[in-house]
């Protein structure tokens, strides 16, 4: 699957492309999993202290906004927008 990266997600991939692998019947949640087991680094941009994804996370499958129960079509595009700090 097809993952387009923003923001500092990009120090942890070296990239704007990557590309990660699910199994079966994937949700949002389940492609975002996969890319923090491929790419450690980006997982402080996406999930807090105790565990949990961060709500200010946003991800889009082919364009459209997604929520991370959302399940994700074989072959699909995802970007991944990662909590941004600052003002």
């Amino acid at each position: 699957m097809e993952l387009t990266v923003y923001g500092p997600l990009r120090s942890a991939t070296g990239t704007k492309t990557v590309a990660v692998s699910v199994e079966g019947d994937a949700t949002v949640a389940d492609v975002l999993d996969a890319f923090v087991d491929a790419y450690p680094g980006a997982e402080s941009h996406l999930v807090d202290d105790a565990g949990e994804r961060r709500p200010s996370v946003r991800v889009t499958v082919d364009g459209d906004t997604a929520d991370f129960d959302d399940h994700v079509p074989a072959g699909a595009e995802l970007g991944i927008f990662p909590a941004m700090r600052g003002g």
